[in-house]
């Protein structure tokens, strides 16, 4: 099962107390998942658990039976309470009934329910919901943007997408809807993603550094080869001398392991000081 399923499943099983939250979540799943032809209130999705759900928030909210399709009468009264304005089948919901935070929240998880999806954390951070007009995704944004979450709305094939792509508020976005269980397995693949970046970013600069050290040391013993061959080492300062044979003995060394390695000891800077000269007349040469 994707996680986009498991998200879904979790928020299926939840039910508003207040009657007001149930009408809210109603009005979000069939607003992109709902229709309205000849009068009649149709609600159609292929989701079997979530087609559970419609009829429980039927019965609870109106105590009608929603086992078969619903009266006209059954239906404009469902319609007016949830003050639907129409868009051909389609519609909206007036502002109305979502003014109070949680009311926002249930109508969230309604579209999500209906239309709404996530990516699987393990390859990408991707939640979107797909809805049927603009004024719905305007409506949408909206409401995603009081629980500060930036959604962006792009229009694909007909239809106008509200998306998140940040990890982070994918994570409020799951908190909102009240995923709890979701929001924290999508924590952890964070977590475990987040440590592997860090390991692989220290790994990469370790290795650089590896590198930039035996490339330097490689040149040095270059140098030192070179001087050898013309002057003779005994040719340099006893400081410089001591640091080329050094260098020829543990062509590994770091500066550091170079400097301990003198009597008496050098710093880093010191070493590095004898073979920037060593260095210079090389190039002399």
């Amino acid at each position: 099962m994707s996680f986009s399923n498991d998200v879904k499943t979790e928020l299926i099983r939840q039910y508003a107390k207040s009657r007001h939250c149930q009408l809210a979540e109603l009005a979000g799943m069939l607003a992109l998942e709902g229709r309205v032809t000849d009068g009649l209130l149709i609600f159609d999705t292929e989701n079997t658990g979530l087609q559970e759900k419609y009829r429980i928030l039927i019965k609870k909210a109106f105590a009608l039976n929603a086992e078969t399709v619903l009266e006209r009468g059954e239906s404009m009264r469902i319609l007016s309470t949830l003050k639907w304005k129409a868009d051909g089948t389609t519609g909206t919901v007036e502002g109305l009934l979502v003014q109070q935070t949680c009311c926002k929240r249930a109508f969230i998880r309604g579209a999500f329910l209906a239309a709404g999806s996530i990516s699987d954390p393990e390859k990408s951070y991707h939640f979107e919901i797909v809805c049927r007009t603009m004024a719905q995704a305007g409506q949408l944004q909206g409401l995603m943007r009081d629980f500060e979450a930036e959604a962006r709305i792009v229009e694909r094939k007909g239809h106008y997408v509200v998306y998140l792509k940040e990890g982070s508020q994918i994570v409020d976005m799951l908190n909102v809807m009240e995923a709890y269980v979701s929001l924290m397995n999508l924590e952890n693949v964070r977590i475990l993603k987040e440590m592997r970046n860090s390991v692989n970013r220290k790994v990469n600069c370790e290795t650089a550094n590896i590198n930039k050290t035996v490339g330097a040391a490689v040149r040095q013993i270059e140098d030192i080869r070179r001087i050898q061959a013309v002057r003779g080492l005994d040719s340099l300062p006893e400081p410089l001398r001591e640091v080329a044979q050094l260098r020829l003995e543990y062509p590994e060394a770091t500066l550091v392991e170079l400097g301990a390695y003198l009597d008496p000891p050098v710093g880093k800077s010191g070493v590095n000081h004898r073979l920037h000269r060593i260095s210079e007349l090389a190039d002399e040469l």
